[in-house]
C-alpha cells in the first residue's frame, strides 16, 4: 500500500514534468524569434524535433525505445514485469521534444511507460514477486492517467481494462491509493485546472437516442479506419531500412501535412477545447479555406479532413522514430467526428431547436476511445468525470457500447495489443490464457534424449541409443543436426535382438514422422497445448530453425502450468 502511494506520487510528478517540458518547448518556438515566421516553420519544426530524438537515441541513450503501452504490456507478459532502468527517463526526455516540436502524438503513453518502468524497478528494489510487480505497473498506469485528466475513477478502470488486471480487493486498493496519490500531486501543481475544462450545459433528451446510435456506428467506422491506416502506414515506412532515411521521409511528409492542416500540430488538446466550446473557427485555425469558413458545409468538410488526416500524421510521427502515444489523437479525432456529425444533423434541419454540438463532441470522443482502445468503460467514466457528472451517462453508454461491439467484430484487438496478440504475447482477463502466456517454454524442454543420425544402422541404434538411454523415444537428425523424425522403442522391439539385421536395417527405414513438432521461435504455450491435445502424444520434439533441441513432455508441461497458476493466483 505504501509503495503504491509512492508510485502514484512519482507517476504524478512524471506527468507534470513531461507536460511542463512540452509546454516550455512550445513557448520557446512561439517566442519573438519565430513568431513572425511561425506558419512557415510548421514545415520544419517536426523534422527538427524528430532529428533531435534520433540523435538522442543514437549517441546518448544508444538504445531504441519501444513505444509506450505495447512495450509495457510485453514486459508484463514476456519479461516478468521487468523493465530496463533507462526506460525510467528515456520517454521523459524524448516525448516532450517530439510533441513540443509539433509531432502529432500524445503524451499519455510516454507518461504511463515512464511511471510503469519506475514501478517495475521499485518492485525489484523491494524484492517483490511477479504478481505484485505487475500490479504496481498497473498502479503507475492508473496514477499517470489520474494525474493527466484529474479523473481517478477512470484511471483505475483504464489500468484494469488495458493491462488486464484482476478486479479483486487485493488489486483494487493499491490502484485506488495510487490514483488518489497521483491526482493529489496534480492538484498541488495545477490546482483545479484540468486538460479539458468543460461545463455541461445541455441536458440529454430521449429523442436524441437514435442519433447517438448513429454516432456509435460512425465511431466504429472511424475506429476501424484508425487502426487499419495506422498499421498499414507503420508497415509501409518500416520497409525503409535506413533509420535516417525513414526519419526524413516520414518527417517531411508530416511537415507537409501540418503545413496545410495546422490543427494537426502537436497533441491537439487546444483544438479539442475549442470544439467543446463550439468555437470551430478557432479550432480550424488559419488555413487555405479561411475565405470560405462562413459556409457551414466547408466547415463540416474540414472537420472530416481532421478526422481522416490525424491518424496519418500520428503514424508518420511514430514511424519516424518519435516518442508518443495514440490516446490524444483518438480524443482529437473523436471530438472532430462528433462535432462534425452534430453540425451535419443541425444543418439538415432534422431538429427544430437543434441538438447540443458540445454534447455530441464529448460523446464522439468516448465512442472513438471505446473502438480504438477497446476500453468502453474507460471511455464512459473518463468523459463522465471530465463533465463532473453523469448527465450524459446514457448516451455515453449507448455510443461506447455500439462502437466497441462493431469494432471488435472487425478488429479483435486494440491498437495497443494487436501486434502482441498476433505473436501470442498478450495477457487477457482469461485466467487460463493468462497462465499459458506467462509460462516460459525453455523451462519445460527436456534434453536427456539421445539423438540418432539418419545414416545409422540398427546396430548403431542398439549400441549408441537403446543401451545408453533411459527413454523410449529417440530423435533422428542429419549431419547438420536438422530434425528428421523419431524412432520409438516399440518400433524396433521385434527386431532389436536379431543381430543378422543390425547391418541391413537403416534408421531411415524404421523412423517415423513426429505427430507434431514444436517450433521454439514461433509456437506459444497455447499453440503447444493445442498440438498435444490434437496429437494425443505424451512427448513432442522441439526445434529451432529446423534444428533439434529437445522434447517437451505433457506431464512436465502440466506440472509447470499448475505451478504458474499458483503464482498468478496468490
Amino acid at each position: 500500500m505504501i509503495i503504491s502511494a509512492l508510485i502514484g506520487f512519482i507517476a504524478g510528478i512524471c506527468a507534470v514534468t513531461i507536460k511542463n517540458l512540452t509546454h516550455f518547448i512550445q513557448i520557446l518556438l512561439k517566442g519573438d524569434t519565430f513568431i513572425n515566421y511561425h506558419t512557415a516553420f510548421y514545415f520544419i519544426f517536426p523534422v527538427i524535433g524528430l532529428l533531435i530524438v534520433y540523435l538522442i537515441f543514437k549517441f546518448i541513450l544508444r538504445k531504441q525505445v519501444s513505444q509506450g503501452i505495447p512495450a509495457t504490456l510485453y514486459a508484463i507478459s514476456r519479461q516478468k514485469g521487468i523493465m530496463k532502468r533507462f526506460q525510467m527517463y528515456s520517454s521523459l526526455i524524448t516525448a516532450p521534444i517530439t510533441v513540443g516540436f509539433g509531432g502529432s502524438v500524445g503524451l499519455e503513453a510516454p507518461t504511463v511507460a515512464t511511471g510503469a518502468s519506475i514501478g517495475s524497478n521499485l518492485s525489484r528494489l523491494f524484492l517483490l514477486n511477479q504478481t505484485t510487480r505487475t500490479l504496481l505497473i498497473g498502479c503507475a498506469a492508473a496514477g499517470a492517467m489520474s494525474s493527466i485528466f484529474n479523473a481517478p475513477v477512470a484511471a483505475i478502470i483504464f489500468a484494469i481494462e488495458v493491462f488486464s488486471l484482476d478486479l479483486t480487493l487485493t488489486s483494487l486498493l493499491p490502484l485506488l491509493i495510487a490514483s488518489v496519490s497521483a491526482v493529489l500531486t496534480s492538484y498541488f501543481f495545477y490546482g483545479s485546472e484540468i486538460i479539458l475544462p468543460f461545463q455541461l450545459e445541455d441536458a440529454f433528451t430521449i429523442s436524441e437516442v437514435p442519433y447517438y446510435i448513429l454516432l456509435g456506428i460512425l465511431a466504429a467506422g472511424c475506429s476501424i479506419y484508425f487502426t487499419r491506416v495506422h498499421f498499414k502506414l507503420m508497415k509501409l515506412m518500416a520497409k525503409i531500412r535506413s533509420g535516417i532515411l525513414r526519419l526524413l521521409t516520414s518527417g517531411i511528409l508530416l511537415g507537409l501535412i501540418i503545413y496545410f492542416i495546422p490543427p494537426l500540430y502537436g497533441e491537439g488538446y487546444s483544438v479539442v477545447n475549442n470544439l467543446l466550446q463550439e468555437n470551430y473557427l478557432e479550432a480550424l485555425g488559419t488555413n487555405l479555406f479561411n475565405a470560405y469558413l462562413e459556409n457551414i458545409w466547408v466547415v463540416i468538410i474540414l472537420l472530416t479532413g481532421l478526422v481522416l488526416f490525424k491518424i496519418v500524421a500520428t503514424s508518420l510521427t511514430l514511424s519516424a522514430g518519435g516518442v508518443g502515444g495514440i490516446f490524444a489523437p483518438v480524443m482529437f479525432m473523436g471530438s472532430a467526428m462528433g462535432h462534425g456529425f452534430a453540425l451535419l444533423l443541425n444543418n439538415l434541419g432534422i431538429f427544430r431547436s437543434g441538438i447540443s454540438v458540445s454534447n455530441f463532441t464529448l460523446v464522439g470522443m468516448a465512442g472513438l476511445m471505446a473502438g480504438v482502445l477497446h476500453a468502453p468503460l474507460t471511455a464512459i467514466f473518463l468523459i463522465a468525470e471530465l463533465t463532473h457528472g453523469y448527465e450524459l451517462f446514457i448516451p455515453l453508454m449507448i455510443t461506447a457500447a455500439i462502437s466497441y461491439l462493431i469494432t471488435s467484430k472487425f478488429q479483435p484487438h486494440s491498437v495497443y495489443t494487436m501486434e502482441l496478440a498476433q505473436r501470442g504475447d498478450l495477457l487477457t482477463h482469461d485466467k487460463d490464457h493468462r497462465v499459458l502466456t506467462l509460462m516460459n517454454i525453455t523451462r519445460v524442454i527436456e534434453k536427456n534424449f539421445i539423438p540418432l543420425e539418419i545414416d545409422m544402422n540398427l546396430g548403431d541404434v542398439i549400441h549408441h541409443g537403446v543401451m545408453k538411454s533411459s527413454r523410449n523415444i529417440f530423435p533422428v537428425i542429419d549431419k547438420n543436426h536438422t530434425f528428421m523424425g523419431i524412432i520409438l522403442l516399440d518400433d524396433i522391439r521385434t527386431i532389436m535382438f536379431d543381430e543378422k539385421l543390425y547391418e541391413e536395417v537403416k534408421v531411415r527405414e524404421i523412423m517415423q514422422q513426429a505427430p507434431e513438432v514444436i517450433n521454439i521461435k514461433t509456437d506459444r504455450m497455447k499453440e503447444i497445448m493445442r498440438k498435444f491435445q490434437e496429437s494425443n502424444a505424451w512427448n513432442l520434439p522441439v526445434v529451432k530453425e529446423g534444428r533439434y533441441i529437445g522434447f517437451i513432455s505433457k506431464s512436465k508441461l502440466l506440472t509447470a502450468y499448475r505451478q504458474k497458476l499458483i503464482e498468478v493466483t496468490v
